[in-house]
């Protein structure tokens, strides 16, 4: 006999009912966006403008509010690959390392000689001393600097790659070590752009690492790639250099470990500055637009307590003298340093207007990018070719769903109207699933939707044909619809799971389009079987029992 234990019948109603609750918010896309983006509004800065609380009352508190994320070729939004420029970084290690070269050199000067870096190639350190005949010396001194690279591929090797020829010490980074730089500064890289684009409050953002130093970046929802390059493309390396010199000539020699940089805010003024800065911006631990003492936008800034013990220090041995604020290569601000300033908290003074003192302060909260970054390839998404991808999506699916419903009405008559009300229902739940994972429909999302309509019936055939099949063996209709679905279930098992391991690699070595189908494939297999095996004879059981037929038409 046909029996379905209580429970179980209550357990599938209520996944149904719940998925389905969940998938409603997207009936109503609009109203339901706007309100969450109200109440994230509320959590970030605790007060709402008339609109955001007219949008807020838009939808109830109480109802689901998850929407399923639309991605870029739906949503429209920009498009960029980035290429970073890891040589920068090789060479601030150089540079960096220079003090530390000269300070272990200086201390064998009597028998080595005088210790001075020459020009050379970025990414490498040249280093002269007076006496030729102890290169070996200072080589090995130099090489004591070095150490092991914390890499798996980078075992057993050194970070530096040290050489001497006639009385010049020649430093560069190891292969290792620069293929761990590498990844270090690409993890990185994408990090950071992955915090200054959350920051600005988009949706579902796309951020990938391609190919050895490019990154692909897609945000659904920004007005251009302009803007987004705006947001993402500043470095943002603050940093705080002692003053050396004032000029006006822009191509005078600042001298050997300076740096001559130029006013951001007057022209034709440049500053000689040490190119080791006294504090950087990776010790900055908060940063916020503020103002100054004469009401001008300014951002204030507070390092954590390495930066702070640096920064006092070096403030208290300055009193009177200038202090250089750079950003990106430009000196933003050169106050001079009136008292000794403890605590580790400051401000930037400069012709900030509020939104550049507002995106400023974004920028330093979010992080220094370890380098900078080219454009290679740059493209916006218009939301009226979003609307165009949505309509065309949407009307292949309604095609194909309405085409499966009347082959299945038509081929299986009553059963057929089971088949087809339980694969609306699975409809509903893999939106209603995406919705709770915050899963991002893309354009072959919508592809992988419609495969799982046609996917959908493949169960119910097999169960319906196999009911046949023992109807006519002259079973009777409780014994055939109970052996039509134990007979079946081997065949659906093995082809939905072969399908959902094909869905999951995709999913794992895909990237975006390829991964936005496999979400939907393989959240429409799960949803797929569940409505096949229990919606669909759930309802067959409940016509039966209603019904108590003596024979049996499929």
């Amino acid at each position: 006999m046909l029996q379905i234990p209580l429970w179980k019948r209550v357990v599938i109603i209520a996944l149904c009912l719940a998925g389905l609750a969940m998938a409603v918010p997207n009936l109503f896309y609009n109203r339901v966006e706007l309100h969450n983006d109200a109440i994230a509004a509320l959590e970030k800065t605790g007060a709402l403008t008339d609109e955001q609380v007219t949008a807020r009352a838009g939808w109830p508190d109480f109802l689901p509010s998850s929407l399923v994320n639309l991605g870029l070729d739906l949503r429209g939004g920009a498009h960029l690959l980035a290429e970073v420029h890891l040589g920068e970084v090789y060479k601030a290690r150089m540079d960096a390392l220079w003090p530390e070269a000269r300070s272990a050199l200086a201390a064998q000067r009597a028998t080595i000689g005088a210790v001075r870096r020459v020009d050379s190639p970025d990414g490498e350190l040249k280093i002269q001393i007076g006496n030729a005949d102890q290169i070996a010396q200072a080589v090995e001194i130099v090489k004591s600097l070095a150490t092991p690279v914390v890499t798996l591929t980078g075992v057993g090797q050194d970070d530096l790659a040290i050489s001497g020829a006639g009385n010049t010490i020649t430093v560069t980074l190891s292969d290792a070590e620069k293929t761990a730089t590498d990844n270090r500064t690409m993890q990185q890289s994408l990090e950071i752009v992955r915090r200054r684009v959350d920051a600005a409050g988009t949706r579902e953002p796309t951020i990938a690492r391609q190919g050895s130093d490019r990154i692909l970046i897609e945000v659904p929802g920004i007005g251009s790639a302009e803007d987004l390059k705006a947001l993402i493309g500043t470095t943002a390396k603050l940093s705080f250099n002692q003053v050396i010199s004032t000029t006006s000539n822009g191509d005078a020699n600042p001298g050997v470990g300076n740096d001559l940089l130029p006013d951001a805010n007057v022209e034709g003024r440049y500053y000689a500055v040490a190119d080791v800065p006294v504090v950087t911006g990776d010790e900055l631990t908060d940063a916020r637009p503020d103002t100054d003492t004469n009401g001008r936008a300014a951002v204030s800034f507070r390092f954590n307590t390495t930066g702070a013990r640096q920064f006092g220090d070096y403030t208290a041995a300055h009193i009177g003298e200038p202090f250089a604020i750079v950003l990106d290569n430009q000196v933003i601000s050169a106050p001079v340093i009136q008292s000794h300033i403890a605590g580790g908290s400051g401000i930037i003074t400069g012709d900030f207007t509020v939104q550049e003192a507002t995106d400023l302060a974004l920028l330093l909260r979010a992080g220094a990018l370890p380098a900078g970054m080219t454009f290679l390839e740059e493209r916006t998404i218009g939301p009226e070719l979003g609307a165009d991808s949505i309509a065309a999506g949407s009307r292949a699916a309604v095609v194909g769903l309405a085409a499966v419903l009347i082959f299945m009405v038509a081929s299986y008559g009553l059963f057929g109207a089971f088949a087809a009300a339980a694969l609306v229902i699975n409809i509903g739940l893999v939106f209603g699933i995406m919705s709770m994972i915050g899963a991002t429909l893309t354009l072959p999302g919508i592809a992988g939707i419609v495969l799982t309509i046609g996917m959908a019936v493949d169960a119910n055939v097999l169960v319906f044909e196999r009911i046949r099949e023992e109807l006519k063996n002259a079973k009777g209709p409780a014994r055939a619809i109970e052996l039509g679905y134990e007979k079946a279930m081997s065949a659906i098992v093995d082809a939905n799971v072969t399908t959902f391991l094909t869905a999951l690699i995709l999913f794992v070595l895909g990237a975006g389009p390829v991964r936005g189908f496999a979400v939907t494939l393989i959240v429409g297999i799960i949803t797929s079987v569940f409505t096949a095996i229990w919606v669909t004879r759930l309802m067959v059981v409940g016509w039966f029992a209603l019904r108590r037929p003596k024979t049996l038409t499929v």
